[in-house]
């Protein structure tokens, strides 16, 4: 039980650092591109870069389910950027062939999160 504990104090140790970061360098380029997201698209290209990065390291050492590996993907990456993880999952179906749930996989992330975070909008606006 005082594994799972760790383990899970060190995913949410690298999910808060991750967020920080990822408030500070929305921060730093809130100024930049006239209104396009590039704090957004930033933390995302560096985030798929880094967990592909840590994913490969930790593959080829064999130590995909460490207490670093998790704090530094699940926890950093994710806290950092969700699209790293969605990234190197949607690698993972492809590299194993699995094509058609490649395909399914990011078009219901892409089309379906943006269907629903409208429709949460839409739903505020009407009952608020």
């Amino acid at each position: 039980m005082t594994n799972v504990i760790m383990t899970l104090l060190s995913v949410g140790l690298g999910s808060f650092i991750g967020g920080i970061l990822r408030y500070l360098i929305s921060l730093m380029t809130k100024d930049v591109g006239d209104g396009f997201p590039m704090g957004t698209l930033l933390v995302n290209l560096v985030g798929c870069l880094l967990i592909g990065l840590l994913w490969g390291f930790f593959s080829e050492t064999k130590n995909e389910n460490s207490d670093m590996a998790l704090f530094l993907t699940i926890g950093l990456c994710g806290g950092f950027t969700t699209f790293s993880t969605f990234s190197k999952e949607a690698l993972m179906l492809l590299q194993c062939g699995n094509y058609s749930n490649f395909i399914i996989y990011v078009s219901a992330s892409v089309f379906l999160g943006i269907a629903l975070v409208a429709l949460g909008c839409f739903l505020v606006k009407s009952f608020v």
